[in-house]
């Protein structure tokens, strides 16, 4: 492909296309700027390249130009020397001349509409990746917001799954459990605790009543 066509495709480049199709936007994105901006260089340098060719030309039609003159000039002195084939000679250089700056005329013309062909399509270059780069800057923005909006859903659906609320609930329950049963525990202990101070209290009104009974019986 040669570089107006390459330069014809990129201007052609739907951005939003380029976008849906890429992996990551960004990359793409920076690369399609990247290969706008190295082809900017590249018709810049093909534009110096043609003025030069063009400035070339009309210093070689200025010189063949001049040339015909002073050919013209020496057959007029030779004729008027009464040298004919003298200026029959400088009449044929004179002419040839005249030939050339007339052909590089012609190539002079040709190549004016070469350079502003470049120019135009330079300019339409750098419109266009002026045009990119700020639409490249906004929809790098609207991607960066998307994938921020998915993360955001993605945590808040992460918070209502089901299966991590059933952890949640199971945890919630065994936590629970181990309450009650510590409570359970508590209870016991206590319990055993007034079983023992009970016994205790009966052991001592047993005795108590055995030594009354033996007071009144006599019995040491």
């Amino acid at each position: 492909m040669g570089l107006l066509e390459r330069v014809s495709a990129l201007i052609r480049a739907n951005l939003n296309d380029l976008i849906d199709q890429a992996e990551d936007p960004q990359k793409m994105l920076k690369q399609v700027i990247l290969d706008m901006q190295n082809q900017m260089i590249q018709v810049k340098t093909q534009v110096a390249i043609a003025i030069a060719d063009e400035h070339l030309l009309q210093k070689k039609q200025k010189e063949n130009e001049e040339k015909h003159v002073e050919w013209m000039r020496k057959a007029e002195l030779a004729v008027d020397k009464q040298q004919d084939d003298l200026a029959r000679g400088a009449l044929e250089r004179a002419v040839g001349h005249r030939n050339l700056a007339q052909n590089f005329a012609e190539e002079v013309e040709h190549q004016k509409g070469q350079v502003e062909h470049l120019r135009s399509a330079m300019g339409k270059l750098e419109q266009k990746l002026t045009e990119a780069q700020a639409k490249s800057e906004l929809l790098i923005a609207k991607y960066r917001r998307s994938r921020a909006l998915t993360k955001a859903s993605q945590a808040r659906m992460s918070a209502h799954d089901e299966s991590k609320m059933g952890t949640f609930d199971r945890m919630k329950n065994k936590v629970q459990s181990e309450e009650a049963l510590g409570q359970a525990m508590v209870e016991i202990a206590d319990a055993n605790i007034e079983e023992k101070f009970a016994s205790l209290d009966k052991n001592d009104e047993i005795e108590r009543l055995l030594t009354d009974i033996k007071l009144r019986r006599g019995i040491a």
